[in-house]
């Protein structure tokens, strides 16, 4: 599974992002997949996570009441909608795709993870 983020950019506090994780040449729908961000210097944070249907999804710290993910699994992509972004919200975002049923809700890493290249977002105040 080879896992693309993309969607990043520079907004301003209040702004809204929409991030895209596109699989080529696998059907994503057969993976839970996560997001995850990572600031320089500090631990990678996981941000939320979906199940391969789209019916089971997690949320954590942040992404709680601002951030949204989703799934089409006939465009092989999910989909972070950020709204509300706030400069602590900067940070180079992270997909990760398991083929495992326990991954999500509970981002348990059971099995082997296919992770993407990540994409820069920058909030400014």
């Amino acid at each position: 599974v080879q896992l693309q983020a993309s969607g990043g950019g520079s907004v301003q506090t209040g702004g809204s992002l929409r991030l895209s994780c596109t699989s080529s040449g696998a059907t994503l729908g057969y993976y839970a997949v996560g997001w995850f961000r990572q600031v320089p210097g500090k631990e990678r944070e996981k941000v939320s996570c979906i199940n391969n249907a789209g019916g089971v999804v997690d949320y954590r710290g942040p992404a709680k009441g601002r951030f949204v993910i989703s799934r089409d699994n006939d465009k092989n992509t999910v989909y972070l909608q950020m709204n509300r972004l706030k400069p602590e919200d900067t940070a180079v975002y992270y997909c990760a795709a398991w083929d495992s049923v326990s991954f999500c809700p509970g981002f348990n890493f059971v099995g082997e993870g296919h992770w993407g290249k990540g994409t820069q977002v920058t909030v400014s105040s």
